[in-house]
């Protein structure tokens, strides 16, 4: 198998995404310049100019005409067909590198996580700001499930900093937060290192985590979580209520 050499970014690569069709191929890498590439030939078709710094991940919308980005400067960014649309606030968005993003299944809202120990969730259409989940970590990681309420988020400290002791406890935890009314659920240890990776089953009923230590974890949700759930709904329809009435 002989592979294309594709070359046109000047730093490390960070990340990379096909789009739905698979004929499209988008790059992300140090060098601050997010690159979209035809997948059949390895063609360069075109550049996303705008970010001042490195830029960790990207997302791209079913249609491929739009594109968000994440990166060191701070800051998430909205692309149509190469064009920036939007930038996220920079006095109500993150203070440090933004790690990791996660689409909803619909593409209407997105989260982001931060090595500032926050998470947020942001509408696609406009950026603006809808909630913050703030943790005592750096998000490494997160992700929205596709059937409920429910966000999660991992990370820990860089590996240098990481003690025996946290390793040895199994300390490092993915916490689940309700998507709407931004309380934390609940969280799961296990792993001896940060998580670096986090992602839902499509179906909702199990996720799975990757973490510093070599592990891919799977987890299976047990009936408290889809308790928990319940119980959620029933405080959101009065958080709901008592808004509306006030």
């Amino acid at each position: 198998m002989r592979p294309i050499l594709m070359k046109g970014h000047e730093r490390p690569l960070t990340f990379l995404r096909y789009n739905r069709d698979g004929d499209l191929l988008f790059s992300c890498a140090k060098d601050h310049t997010p690159t979209v590439w035809y997948a059949d030939n390895g063609d360069r078709l075109g550049t996303y100019r705008g970010h001042n710094g490195a830029v960790c991940t990207c997302d791209v919308s079913r249609d491929s005409a739009r594109l968000i980005t994440a990166s060191a400067d701070q800051t998430a960014k909205l692309w149509e067909t190469g064009q920036r649309l939007k930038e996220s606030d920079k006095e109500s968005g993150h203070q440090k590198t933004i790690s990791s993003l996660s689409k909803s299944s619909d593409w209407s809202h997105f989260i982001t996580g931060s090595l500032d120990k926050s998470s947020k969730l942001w509408d696609t259409r406009t950026l603006t700001l809808i909630k913050t989940y703030v943790t005592e970590r750096p998000v490494n990681a997160v992700d929205i499930s596709p059937t409920h309420d429910t966000v999660v988020l991992g990370g820990g400290q860089d590996a240098m900093n990481v003690t025996m002791t946290d390793r040895r406890a199994g300390k490092f935890e993915a916490k689940f937060y309700h998507k709407i009314l931004q309380e934390e659920i609940g969280g799961v240890k296990g792993h001896f290192g940060p998580i670096n990776a986090l992602a839902f089953n499509p179906d909702g009923r199990s996720f799975s985590s990757g973490g510093e230590d070599g592990y891919v974890r799977l987890h299976h949700f047990d009936s408290d979580y889809f308790n928990i759930k319940m119980l959620f709904e029933t405080q959101l329809v009065q958080f709901l209520g008592s808004d509306v009435a006030g």
